[in-house]
């Protein structure tokens, strides 16, 4: 049987015309599953009730079995969902003072092998369907505290999204969708780890924002830590963002993870305020997060100073990105999808 949550709204009014019915079915349909959580097919009581016995037959309605909730002393969220085939995934809820903030995955594993990240040293199982994707928002909705709302959507979970392109894609249109979740375009942000002809394709035909995991200045420590480097070298890199298509008063995020003396250096501050010339961005900086297995360590206080002063007195507007949830695991590169319910 079908699932209803795997189709994008222009699908829906596909399918439903296959069926011989009017349009505004479709619509009617995508309203429930999306914008009302429906969760079964005889609670759209403005359907009739010979249509819906036509959809159940055929069509369901399901979701991610919610497994396990973790919760760290400052309020973030970790979440383990098990998808239909077994395979698992972690997504996160950040509460901050003006927004909550839900962290998606895009694939159960990650292929990109990065070194200081725990998804990447775990490795790869599959892309996510657009229904997995969603159902990590669903999920969400369950464990929100009371008066709590999910402003902002991050696609910086576990797995590469440009890898999962197409699902991707469609997962933004359905959260953007006044019909869908009716999320704005500036509250989503996706983040790749620098796949340059998909950042190409998705500058052309997506409004969200975008943010790039950079977090080396030369191609000899960012292949060390990233190997997609490989494949897309940093001066590869920087040139599909000097040429990405921005809204007016729009930036793209540059991520750059600190790891202690690797890639925290006065040295490699400058080279960096040089590589981002000609680029509207504004820069993350990460202090790495331990996780069980690496061999990197999180540079002092003092260091990460050092380094956020010489870019911000470059003219960059520098944050400090606070690690929350570290304490269940939950913070920056730190999700893996494995831990018993």
């Amino acid at each position: 049987m079908k699932n209803l949550r795997d189709f994008t709204y222009e699908e829906l009014l596909a399918e439903v015309a296959a069926m011989n019915e009017r349009p505004y079915r479709g619509e009617q349909i995508f309203r429930w599953v999306f914008y009302r959580r429906a969760t079964d097919i005889a609670s759209m009581t403005d359907i009739s009730k010979a249509f819906r016995e036509t959809l159940a037959a055929g069509y369901r309605i399901t979701g991610n079995k919610l497994i396990d909730v973790k919760r760290s002393s400052d309020g973030t969220r970790k979440f383990l969902s098990e998808l239909p085939d077994s395979s698992r995934i972690e997504s996160v809820l950040i509460p901050e003072t003006d927004r909550l903030t839900l962290c998606v995955s895009s694939q159960a594993g990650c292929a990109l092998g990065c070194r200081f990240c725990m998804t990447g040293m775990a490795g790869f199982v599959r892309n996510l369907t657009l229904s997995e994707l969603a159902g990590q928002v669903f999920s969400a909705y369950e464990i929100l505290d009371e008066g709590e709302e999910i402003t902002n959507i991050v696609l910086m979970g576990m797995g590469e999204p440009l890898s999962n392109y197409d699902n991707v894609v469609r997962f933004i249109g359905v959260l953007t969708g006044n019909l869908g979740f009716n999320f704005s375009h500036n509250k989503i942000t996706l983040s790749t780890a620098g796949l340059v002809p998909a950042i190409k394709r998705f500058g052309e035909e997506a409004t969200v924002n975008l943010a790039v995991s950079l977090n080396a200045t030369t191609d000899e420590v960012r292949e060390r830590l990233m190997p997609i480097n490989r494949k897309y070298p940093i001066a590869e890199l920087m040139a599909v963002l000097r040429a990405y298509p921005l809204r007016s008063r729009k930036y793209i995020t540059i991520e750059y993870v600190l790891i202690s003396g690797v890639n925290d250096t006065d040295a490699d501050a400058r080279r960096l305020v040089r590589l981002l010339r000609g680029i509207p961005c504004k820069v993350n900086l990460i202090p790495f997060n331990p996780f069980p297995g690496s061999d990197f360590a999180r540079p002092s206080v003092e260091r990460v100073d050092a380094f956020h002063s010489i870019v911000k007195k470059a003219g960059y507007t520098v944050i400090v990105r606070s690690s929350k949830g570290a304490e269940i695991q939950a913070a920056c590169g730190q999700l893996k999808g494995v831990y018993p319910g």
